[in-house]
């Protein structure tokens, strides 16, 4: 093979780079961002697909934010590769502070008896099974959900719109020039598949 490595590594090595990566967390961003930026659509696909991705990460469907990322991604015609891609914002490491920080808006238009719920005594009352509670606070997290994962959806959509069109337009240039034909005109490749 071409690109085969001299050193096979191990099934552990390779389970270890997947949680700690060898080089550093911002080169493994800087990949992810590329490749979000190279995918074969339209900016407005791969920046709805991404607001998609992250909007999703905030609900509280936790297990199926993927699935329910392609679902909406592909009735709205997004992306879904970029939906997929944001849904990685829920991570082991963000989750936490997305679960308290939606139940706590959530408790602000949806108040109860209880001041505040941690998620230890959210999986306790999964737990014990005390549904009324439970239905109380789910409704208080997709009510947080909702607004948090929407100001974040339109965020990530203006912010991937505005690099993706960038981008694109300086490849498009940069091509241009490697060709040797002249810039002015070029960059709006992409605009008649709108």
């Amino acid at each position: 093979m071409l690109f085969r490595r001299r050193k096979e590594v191990s099934v552990w090595e390779r389970m270890r780079m997947c949680v700690w990566p060898r080089r550093s967390f911002s080169r493994s961003f800087r990949y992810i961002g590329k490749r979000v930026l190279r995918i074969p659509a339209t900016p407005h696909m791969v920046a709805l697909g991404l607001a998609i991705g992250i909007f999703s990460a905030f609900t509280p469907l936790y297990g199926f934010h993927v699935i329910f990322s392609i679902f909406v991604a592909w009735t709205m015609s997004a992306n879904i590769a970029a939906a997929v891609i944001g849904t990685a914002f829920a991570n082991p490491l963000t989750i936490p502070f997305i679960f308290s920080a939606t139940y706590e808006l959530g408790y602000i238009f949806l108040p109860t008896r209880r001041a505040s719920l941690s998620i230890y005594a959210f999986l306790e009352l999964l737990h014990e099974r005390i549904f009324e509670q439970l239905l109380q606070v789910f409704l208080q997290l997709i009510i947080g959900s909702f607004i948090l994962g929407g100001a974040a959806a339109l965020i990530v959509y203006i912010l991937a719109l505005k690099a993706t069109t960038h981008f694109r337009i300086r490849r498009s240039e940069w091509i241009a020039r490697a060709k040797g034909k002249s810039v002015s005109g070029s960059g709006e490749w992409w605009k008649e598949k709108l």
